[in-house]
């Protein structure tokens, strides 16, 4: 991609409405872009990094055996009414009534939902345990949205449920969730998450734990939240089963959330500077950037081809290893590329200088600060190499 051609639209601002760094370094780095209060559209280099976030839970899911499935944000107010949580939400629940005179509402989150479906799907032991899992967006009319894409009125949350024969199955489906949960948080640079025993509120259960950071104001947002549900939902449902004699039982069932925007914020609170984001390579919207420095003067003078052409090479050879590049082909100076660069937190960065393109070498920069000068023609091998070490590093 180059960046001339792309929809990034970077900001020296810091924005009045921005009460933390992470609101802030979004919508300077053109990851979202405010529509309403608690409202925010993902822009293209926000919608890669979400995508990333989606791919790491997807992977720790689907390695418990949990099946992906996507549940309608519409849902009739009916099913809320049979679980009495329609009082429990309260206005907190966006409803509406449509052209047939029948009150829905935009789904808060699933649980209804979901326990109705395997109610009519599920009648035997053997078909238990059973783990299903969607990445869906939420909508609730929060009171008071703030911190931008922390507490929102829309918002995309994987949300997964077990459904078990007894409490020891709901106890080993729990603590496997916890040790993915840790996976995906470690994976997305928030080692520091902490785990603790947390009330269940709306949800209902008897435990459910938390996992949360800590602000640099001093507050804690919640990342991602894990109950026991037990029977709530399937004694409402008549979600039972036959067991092996033949004698019903109502579901054990589990339930476990993610905030996926959260994640996003809560690592770029985490990985900042005073110059910008420092994306993990997990998140980050591209492995690579590739900025021609003097791209103006480089034009105008007889080694424009030559620079032209060895940029081509390296951001076609770098994709053919299924890296993702972005070029800086702006006809823009050092310092604007530089700051932009830092901004938006690409980690690795390729810098092509006249200097040292005319001594056949070029420059490997690191957003942490590291700089490796080698020649033109290992710039490939190098940069694949610390992408492996990398890829290494969040697999062991």
């Amino acid at each position: 991609m180059f960046y001339s051609k792309s929809f990034i639209f970077t900001s020296k601002e810091i924005p009045a409405e921005a009460e933390i760094i992470s609101h802030q370094l979004m919508l300077r780095s053109s990851l979202i872009k405010k529509v309403s209060s608690g409202v925010y559209a993902y822009l293209p280099l926000g919608l890669r990094v979400l995508n990333k976030v989606e791919q790491i839970i997807r992977e720790e899911m689907n390695k418990l055996g949990a099946e992906e499935l996507s549940l309608s944000i519409l849902q009739p107010l009916s099913i809320w009414k049979k679980s009495k949580r329609d009082v429990v939400l309260g206005k907190v629940m966006i409803s509406f009534t449509d052209r047939h005179k029948k009150q829905m509402v935009l789904g808060p989150t699933h649980e209804e939902i979901i326990t109705d479906l395997v109610a009519q799907r599920i009648n035997s032991y053997k078909a238990l345990p059973l783990i299903l899992y969607q990445i869906q967006t939420k909508f609730r009319d929060e009171i008071r949205p703030r911190y931008g894409v922390i507490r929102t009125c829309e918002f995309t949350m994987k949300d997964a449920y077990s459904f078990d024969k007894d409490d020891a199955g709901l106890a080993e489906n729990y603590e496997k969730m916890k040790i993915a949960y840790q996976s995906i948080f470690n994976r997305c640079g928030l080692s520091h998450c902490k785990i603790k025993q947390a009330d269940s509120e709306m949800m209902g259960g008897d435990l459910s734990h938390e996992f949360v950071i800590y602000l640099e104001s001093g507050e804690k947002i919640e990342m991602g939240h894990i109950f026991k549900l037990g029977t709530k939902y399937s004694d409402v449902f008549n979600a039972n089963y036959n067991d092996e004699r033949g004698k019903q039982r109502p579901i054990v069932m589990g339930c476990y959330g993610i905030g996926l925007d959260r994640i996003i914020a809560g690592c770029i609170e985490k990985h900042h500077d005073k110059q910008g984001i420092i994306w993990p390579s997990s998140l980050t919207p591209y492995d690579v950037l590739i900025i021609p420095l003097d791209y103006k003067s480089c034009l105008s003078a007889d080694r424009e081809k030559e620079v032209i052409s060895y940029v081509d090479f390296l951001s076609q050879e770098l994709e053919n290893k299924k890296m993702e590049v972005l070029v800086d082909d702006r006809l823009e100076s050092a310092g604007i590329k530089f700051n932009d660069a830092d901004l938006i937190g690409i980690p690795l960065r390729i810098i092509i200088g006249k200097k040292n393109f005319a001594q056949g070498k070029a420059e490997i920069n690191l957003r942490k600060g590291e700089k490796i000068v080698c020649d033109k023609g290992e710039v490939i091998e190098r940069v694949s190499e610390i992408i492996r070490s990398v890829d290494k590093k969040h697999t062991m």
